[in-house]
Parts: structure tokens; sequence; C-alpha cells
């Protein structure tokens, strides 16, 4: 899949030293994979949720929060937002 756009992840993880490692396991496991359907991306991340028509990755053992519009029939993921649990909880995230 391709990822839209790793900027996000790098601008979270200067402000987030301790969530790199995780944000870019992520990238790569996504990177590496195809996913036709929300099925299959469940069966790799067992800790995800949909909001809406976004996804929600739970990121660094529920310390972050990454959300997502996944394109599967064109195999891209827009990342909306990468923040903390905490930031999540509040919401503002939601459309």
């Amino acid at each position: 899949m391709k990822i839209i756009s790793n900027s996000a992840l790098r601008a979270f993880a200067a402000q987030h030293p301790q969530a790199d490692e995780a944000l870019q396991g992520w990238r790569r496991v996504m990177e590496k994979n195809s996913f036709s359907h929300w099925a299959e991306l469940k069966a790799a991340f067992n800790t995800i949720d949909k909001v809406g028509e976004l996804t929600v990755f739970d990121i660094g053992g529920n310390k972050y929060r990454l959300i997502a519009y996944i394109r599967f029939e064109r195999q891209i993921v827009y990342i909306k937002a990468v923040m903390t649990h905490r930031d999540y909880d509040k919401g503002a995230w939601k459309p």
C-alpha cells in the first residue's frame, strides 16, 4: 500500500520521539503488504477500529492513535491524523 504521507509520521515523531519506532514499524508493514478489504487489514492489525469511513490504528501499545482513510481498491492510505491517546479521546479529529 502507498502511504500519503510519511511526513505526518515524521512530524509527530519530532514532537514525540518515543513514538518514532512504532510509527515507522506500522509504515513498513503497510508498505510491504496489500490489503484487499477490511477483514485482511483487521487480521494484520488486531487493534484497529472503524469510525465512519476512517480507520483508527492503536500504535505503540495504546499510547498513540493513527487515523487514516484507506482506499483498498487503489491501495492508498491517507493519514488524517497522528495523536496521543489523550488527544484522541478529546475527539476533535472526528468528522
